[in-house]
């Protein structure tokens, strides 16, 4: 697997290498810095930061609930007949269910709201990117990750799209 890995990484390069020999201009953007350092990122960092703090709020008054419930059902539980301390137990059992159905959904709200931000603001960032190419002349640019092995320091354009893009927004 490693062998096929390099064998097409080696293939891949070639044509690379022959664009480097005529004068190409190559550089690289690390997408998660732009996004995690952007006023666009911060942005929604700060929106989905209330979101979850709503959420926390709901869920902290929710377990209080819970834990009274709890409460009265343990201290009370010798003294109901059987009826009402069954009927105390559907309630508690009721109410855990809906408590864990809303940790879900808020769960997954978090989640949905944090792909939405993510998706519009890399979309933003990739569209910048293409157009500081465009007009510094680059031969192309690359997302950089972790699959590259080295990547010259001098290549990395990442703080330069990141102006381009928070100067973009404030238009």
């Amino acid at each position: 697997m490693k062998r096929l890995i390099i064998a097409l990484l080696v293939v891949f390069s070639l044509p690379l290498s022959a664009l480097a020999a005529d004068g190409g201009k190559f550089g690289s953007v690390d997408i998660q810095k732009v996004l995690l350092m952007s006023d666009a990122g911060k942005e929604a960092k700060e929106q989905l930061g209330q979101k979850a703090a709503k959420y926390e709020g709901e869920k902290n008054t929710k377990e209080g609930e819970l834990k009274k419930l709890k409460g009265e059902l343990e201290s009370q539980g010798v003294v109901l007949n059987e009826s009402a301390r069954g009927a105390k137990e559907r309630d508690y059992q009721q109410r855990l269910k809906e408590y864990q159905r809303f940790l879900k959904d808020a769960q997954d709200d978090l989640q949905a709201k944090n792909d939405e931000f993510t998706g519009k603001i890399v979309d933003e960032i990739v569209k910048v990117a293409q157009d500081f190419g465009r007009k510094n002349g680059y031969t192309f640019i690359l997302v950089r990750n972790e699959i590259m092995i080295y990547l010259d320091p001098s290549a990395d354009v990442t703080d330069e799209v990141l102006k381009a893009f928070n100067a973009a927004r404030k238009k």
